[in-house]
């Protein structure tokens, strides 16, 4: 089994690169179940956070009404798709807790308070003109923005989307629409998500052509094979990281992402990630 040891490395990348974030009370478009039972479609119109959005950036969404005093914490969630011409942002989440279930009590026509885009998204570096993508359940939404990105700029995006059943595949359709070559939907259910099976498929489809960025979310066997295929094949590996978050803009310091630097704090989830690149610790 594949089993690579590594570390959370920020990207350090000025500040310039990130847009402003700011707020909207956001009209729902659309609120209604998608895919396996327990996730959730929602579009808001959020006209400035469309048109500022990059792929791995996530919002902020208040689950209390404006006559409500709780749920307190926002929750943070992955842009799943962007569309600045109608101004309208997309997320998908999964129903977990009480705060997800608040937030699947909105209907079309009320108002949600959002806040952002936030963090530090993917850094289509230059030269990455191929790029692997692994997402794993509700992971892939942190993903689905970099293939239009991607083609965009010209770039070749092949993707890999896993889950534990076909019902809960999330992202094929943005994946698709933007512009990703080859999609591979793997699942628990046939064993086609073992990262053996996976690394196999991978490297027999692509050591001829191999991409020079990879990036995950979702799954730590999917970092460990995403950081065994970059040293295969010299890429780079970048992931995307999940946490739980008060504010989202660093101010209560309370997602720290445990990778602790000399003299200073542990870098933050949500303000020096949530995507950080990925070093292979040696030795």
């Amino acid at each position: 089994m594949l089993n690579t040891a590594g570390h959370l490395v920020p990207l350090d990348l000025p500040p310039t690169h990130r847009p402003r974030p700011t707020w909207h009370h956001a009209p729902v478009l659309r609120h209604e179940p998608v895919g396996d039972d327990r996730y959730r479609f929602l579009r808001l119109h959020a006209p400035t956070i469309a048109a500022r959005a990059q792929a791995g950036q996530f919002v902020m969404l208040t689950a209390a009404r404006t006559d409500e005093v709780g749920p307190v914490l926002p929750r943070p969630m992955a842009i799943y798709d962007a569309a600045p011409e109608t101004g309208t942002i997309d997320v998908v989440y999964g129903v977990l807790g009480g705060g997800t279930r608040k937030l699947s009590t909105f209907a079309v026509g009320e108002t949600m308070l959002v806040t952002g885009p936030l963090g530090q998204g993917f850094h289509l570096t230059a030269g990455s003109n191929h790029v692997l993508l692994l997402g794993r359940g509700i992971g892939t939404c942190s993903l689905t923005m970099v293939a239009a990105a991607n083609t965009a700029r010209g770039g070749v995006t092949t993707a890999v989307v896993s889950a534990r059943h076909p019902g809960a595949l999330v992202g094929v359709d943005v994946l698709r629409r933007g512009g990703t070559g080859q999609l591979h939907q793997v699942t628990d259910m046939d064993a086609t998500s073992e990262p053996d099976f996976l690394a196999a498929l991978l490297t027999t489809t692509l050591d001829n052509n191999p991409p020079e960025l990879i990036l995950t979310c979702g799954s730590q066997r999917l970092v460990d094979l995403a950081a065994e295929l970059g040293r295969r094949w010299g890429a780079e590996v970048q992931v995307s990281v999940e946490a739980h978050m008060a504010c989202g803009l660093g101010y209560c310091h309370g997602c720290s992402s445990g990778q602790r630097g000399e003299g200073r704090e542990a870098p933050l989830v949500c303000l020096d990630g949530p995507v950080f690149r990925w070093n292979v610790d040696n030795g």
